[in-house]
């Protein structure tokens, strides 16, 4: 096992750069690469209770685009660019081929970053996501944000996000949550949102070729399995599933059952 000291000094923060957005990104570990891609709404830190659960990989964490400590332009953002950006990052890292774990938006980039540059991607954990979702919905929330804020959507977001069971049990982290998300700026939350509305990776799918699993949640109401991980599932020839407890943001209310299905997996466990 490694000491205290030693995980701590192998910690990189750093930024990268993609045109003009700026991209903070954290790297954590050593091992086989793995790069974890945040839902809308989280930064970075959405992963911080899974990542004692996954030292066996060479870790890396960004900010997107519009969340945290990177930029925020103003705009509809596009899977096209959060794919770009995360390559931006890989390139500051220097790291070639990388499994590519995403929740929710993660996801849907991660897919888009396979589909882009494929000699980048050596397997894909697609977590309660979508490659296609209802634009209608997603331009009510992206009017609502750009026109009253983010406040108008946080009670909403939390309850898309996580079970009544943790809310009430786990509140403190819930709002620790809510206060991070209360914090982005509008402009760009707003602009992740536009990604999800304008996506269209559905009939695109069945041209990855890369060892998948899908990880779904029970409690999910944000992407439920069946009209979303399931059409995922069917499309990406040999996608494995792991059908977890919990609700939308499942690393954070099953962090260490999360990270054991991302190990069994990426080590041969699961594949097929």
């Amino acid at each position: 096992m490694p000491s205290a000291s030693d995980i701590e000094s192998s910690v990189l923060m750093a930024f990268a750069k993609n045109g003009d957005v700026r991209l903070y990104w954290r790297e954590d570990g050593a091992g086989s690469p793995l790069l974890l891609l945040s839902s809308a709404g989280c930064d970075l830190t959405l992963w911080d209770a899974v990542m004692p659960h996954l030292s066996e990989f060479r870790v890396v964490r960004m900010d997107m685009r519009g969340h945290g400590q990177s930029s925020s332009p103003y705009g509809d953002y596009t899977l096209d660019q959060i794919a770009s950006d995360a390559l931006a990052v890989l390139d500051a890292a220097k790291i070639g081929p990388v499994s590519v774990c995403g929740l929710s938006l993660g996801g849907m980039a991660a897919m888009t970053l396979a589909l882009k540059a494929p000699e980048r991607v050596s397997s894909l954990i697609l977590a309660c996501t979508s490659a296609q979702m209802d634009p209608e919905g997603w331009q009510a929330r992206i009017r609502t944000v750009r026109g009253q804020g983010l406040a108008a959507v946080a009670d909403m977001v939390m309850a898309r996000f996580f079970s009544d069971t943790f809310r009430r049990d786990h509140a403190s982290e819930v709002d620790a949550i809510r206060a991070r998300f209360l914090h982005l700026d509008p402009k760009g939350y707003a602009g992740c949102c536009a990604a999800i509305r304008d996506m269209a990776l559905l009939e695109k799918l069945s041209a990855i070729r890369k060892p998948t699993l899908v990880i779904a949640a029970e409690g999910d109401i944000a992407t439920p399995f069946q009209e979303h991980g399931a059409e995922i599932r069917k499309r990406i020839a040999g996608a494995g599933l792991k059908m977890l407890s919990g609700a939308h943001i499942v690393p954070v209310e099953a962090p260490e059952v999360f990270a054991a299905a991302v190990t069994d997996f990426l080590l041969g466990a699961t594949h097929g």
